[in-house]
């Protein structure tokens, strides 16, 4: 049985559904060694800022019995590197590269889609998580009417397909869903990473430098199906659907939730040849349940 794995992100045509989420996959490099980037479908590369970022001090990872909390705090050559660098390594395999970009004001967000407007990239990845120094250091994204303005400038700033990057850490997601829909986004990714902490009982301390930091892997899968269940049933645009996928089980409940397409994070760190297995497994599932396009299991629930 022949299978069609062509997905349309509301104007990123993928060859496949399966990409990588951003701050899980560097530029791609240290995976090559292990796999064959040509057989994804995108890459969604390391969060990127304006100027170059060295990252937090001190102890920025934790491992946990089902995932990792991670504040990195954005470590990245900067967009102007980026693109210098790693766009043409890049640009060598068949694969789509989506630009995660994250700012400190809505001008820096501005600036950077105004720059990467001008570059080789297929898609931009707008990271409303990031906190907003000029409203007292809270994420854009957990506010509905700095969403509204962050997405409808953005959008005012590129021409390029724009993706928006869901926190799950907000009252309503849906909520959220509906503005950056209107606001212009061609897509949704979600979810974000979960907001989480780690304790050392015996220097009674957190063990990350900073206290907290995101966690990820498949302790959230389940919020993560829930909320891209709601979404689907809430917007019209389609969703890039992420939170602790390990396996092609795992992937075939994102799409029968409603996402058109999936990203494989934290389980890169464990097995990078995640990406790859999970896309042979999708291939065999449509096979045993005779599905003939991709597109027919997303939001094929009964």
């Amino acid at each position: 049985m022949k299978t069609n794995l062509c997905v349309d992100l509301n104007g990123l045509v993928l060859k496949n559904p399966v990409t990588t989420a951003s701050g899980t996959y560097g530029f791609g490099r240290e995976y090559g060694e292990y796999l064959d980037l040509s057989l994804l479908g995108a890459i969604s590369v390391k969060g990127l800022t304006l100027e170059p970022r060295e990252g937090n001090e001190g102890v920025r990872i934790a491992e946990t019995p089902m995932g990792m909390i991670n504040s990195v705090g954005l470590q990245n050559p900067g967009v102007h590197a980026f693109i210098e660098h790693e766009i043409p390594f890049l640009r060598s395999h068949d694969l789509k590269i989506i630009a995660n970009i994250n700012g400190n004001t809505i001008e820096e967000y501005c600036e950077m889609a105004q720059i990467l407007d001008h570059a080789d990239v297929d898609s931009i990845e707008l990271n409303i998580s990031c906190p907003n120094v000029k409203n007292g250091g809270l994420a854009f994204g957990t506010n509905p009417k700095v969403v509204q303005e962050v997405v409808s400038r953005v959008r005012k700033s590129t021409s390029k397909h724009l993706m928006v990057k869901l926190s799950p850490n907000v009252t309503d997601i849906k909520e959220i869903a509906r503005i950056v829909e209107a606001e212009g986004a061609d897509c949704l990714s979600l979810i974000n990473t979960v907001s989480g902490m780690a304790i050392d009982i015996y220097k009674r301390r957190t063990v990350l430098k900073r206290g907290s930091g995101g966690l990820s892997g498949p302790a959230i899968k389940p919020i993560a199906l829930k909320l891209v269940n709601d979404v689907y049933h809430t917007v019209k645009i389609p969703i890039l659907g992420m939170g602790g996928i390990a396996t092609h089980e795992d992937a075939v409940e994102f799409l029968l939730a409603g996402a058109s397409a999936i990203a494989v994070g934290t389980a890169n760190f464990s097995n990078p040849k995640a990406p790859v297995e999970i896309l042979e497994g999708i291939q065999r599932y449509m096979v045993q349940m005779g599905y003939s396009s991709v597109t027919q299991i997303t939001g094929d629930l009964k």
